[in-house]
């Protein structure tokens, strides 16, 4: 933990250079036309929001009155939003050094957090091509996906699916592949990062861990910006390092630290609001009794 913790000093006392986004309405690279993307979102089909319950979603019903977990991702959303009124910030990559530290749980909660504010449409993608998951914290279908729209097997709205009740939209990874990074390689790929912000607000990659493939570091060349994934206790100095070199340290929104203990991170949470919703419920109980009191 303190050698995750030291790393990420490192890395915030670093002079990062500004991040130089492209421009949302980018244009489609030369020789392909633009998407077809009136009345796209009419034809995609919605679906009901029904994680399995030992994905670890945010509940959007209804949040519990001590939800640490669900705090941390709308504090994660509040900033992430607040540097998107800096600059123009549309496509974020969420990845990680290594396997295991909890980009996809990140990424999904992430988007979930984003699709719950009102008028903030918000586009969740599986470009993890070698080891996808995201299909099965939606209960969808791996395919049709990305690698089926990618190699011309499948329309753009076959791919996207829209979760009840918020703005979400989820698109799996599709078929198995034998060349993921030949594929993101292709301009279609560049076409589809560069025009999907025209729909939506946030367009949330989930990828391959930077440090065994390459697939993150073209993919974050693409998008406005980079969430890092680490994991305390298990991610080292060195894996940072590497990771951030990677990057270029251009485009690097933050950090996000996977895997704080909950007795550690929520205990002075958890005691606020059982203060606040107790404070609340005796208050409720004195006006009760006042009001037998007054013969009410």
């Amino acid at each position: 933990m303190s050698r995750v913790h030291d790393a990420l000093q490192k890395i915030q006392g670093a002079e990062l250079p500004p991040a130089t986004p492209a421009a949302p309405d980018a244009p489609a690279p030369r020789g392909l036309a633009p998407l077809a993307l009136d009345g796209l979102l009419e034809k995609i089909e919605e679906i009901p929001y029904a994680p399995p319950p030992d994905m670890h979603l945010l509940n959007v019903a209804g949040q519990h009155r001590s939800d640490g977990p669900a705090e941390e991702f709308r504090t994660l959303r509040t900033r992430i939003n607040h540097l998107q009124t800096l600059q123009p910030i549309h496509s974020v990559v969420v990845t990680s050094p290594s396997p295991a530290e909890g980009k996809s749980f990140t990424a999904a909660n992430f988007a979930l957090a984003e699709a719950q504010l009102v008028g903030n449409p918000t586009l969740l993608a599986d470009f993890d091509f070698r080891r996808p998951v995201l299909h099965t914290y939606f209960n969808i279908e791996r395919a049709p996906g990305l690698t089926d729209f990618l190699q011309g097997k499948a329309e753009l709205h076959q791919i996207i699916k829209k979760i009840a009740g918020m703005e979400l939209w989820v698109v799996p990874a599709g078929e198995p592949v034998m060349n993921p990074l030949e594929l993101l390689n292709l301009a279609e790929a560049r076409r589809l990062i560069e025009q999907l912000p025209r729909l939506f607000n946030w367009v949330i990659l989930d990828t391959p861990p930077l440090l065994f493939a390459a697939d993150a570091n073209l993919l974050a060349t693409l998008c406005h910006g980079t969430l890092l994934v680490v994991r305390i206790g298990s991610t080292t100095i060195d894996s940072v390092t590497r990771a951030m070199q990677s990057l270029c340290e251009n485009n690097v929104l933050g950090i996000v630290a996977n895997g704080a203990r909950r007795g550690e991170l929520y205990s002075k949470y958890t005691y606020y609001h059982s203060y606040y919703y107790k404070s609340e419920d005796e208050d409720a109980e004195d006006g009760e009794e006042e009001d037998e009191a007054a013969g009410k």
